[in-house]
């Protein structure tokens, strides 16, 4: 039953409202969300960062860390994944040893994190690893299983140095596997290395050269070496 008022009780509270001068207009009622609790956009945000700068922090070497690009066409890149990892190409980064390729990859990824996407992974290593991680012997085959799902599966996956450990047969199905299941799920994949597109037929194969140059946005770095201008 729905409560009711008498009129002796309204009429004695309004005559207290008035002896004691309050003010009973009605105002505006500030219901927006703060920024700073949930529901509003700026702390979800707040929250996306710090989830994927972690994610990129675990998986990244110290020497990297706070790595970061202005390369125009790097920075484009790493915007259309953050808008949408489903729908962004893959990045090559080609050019001489010391032009700042795994640095400007790194940063392409932090600036990814630091977007503050809806969905972010990342796994970075390089192909001498990631061969060494994978070669019969290595651990257990459910070991090296876990490594290529991790490899195959991961939204953002950055492999560096390509082209500095000897061709092989399985090498080239290795390296096929995984560019050819990233290239038919359009996940972006970081490659750096010092040869020119050009030579990824010769140096990879032609079912791994077509795949790579098409799913890639290529961005040749120059200049001279860093390290030895420090």
């Amino acid at each position: 039953m729905p409560m009711t008022v008498d009129a002796p009780f309204l009429n004695r509270l309004a005559r207290i409202v008035r002896e004691r001068g309050l003010d009973t207009t009605s105002g505006p009622v500030d219901d927006a969300p703060d920024p700073d609790l949930p529901g509003h956009p700026a702390y979800h945000h707040r929250q996306r960062v710090t989830a994927a700068l972690t994610k990129f922090e675990r998986a990244t070497p110290p020497r990297y860390l706070t790595a970061s690009t202005d390369h125009p066409k790097v920075c484009a890149w790493a915007d259309q994944v953050a808008a949408d990892v489903s729908q962004a190409p893959s990045l090559l980064l080609w050019g001489g040893t010391g032009t700042g390729k795994t640095h400007a990859a790194f940063g392409a990824v932090r600036r990814v994190a630091l977007a503050g996407p809806g969905r972010f992974g990342f796994l970075a290593t390089t192909f001498p690893d990631l061969y060494a991680a994978l070669r019969p012997g290595a651990g257990t085959s459910e070991e090296r299983e876990q490594v290529m799902r991790r490899v195959l599966s991961v939204p953002i996956l950055l492999l560096d140095d390509l082209g500095t450990t000897a061709a092989s047969l399985w090498t080239e199905e290795t390296t096929y596997r995984i560019v050819n299941h990233r290239y038919t799920r359009m996940l972006p994949v970081v490659i750096t290395t010092n040869e020119p597109p050009a030579r990824l037929p010769e140096l990879l194969g032609d079912r791994i050269a077509s795949r790579l140059i098409e799913m890639t946005t290529r961005v040749e770095m120059t200049g001279r070496d860093r390290r030895l201008t420090r």
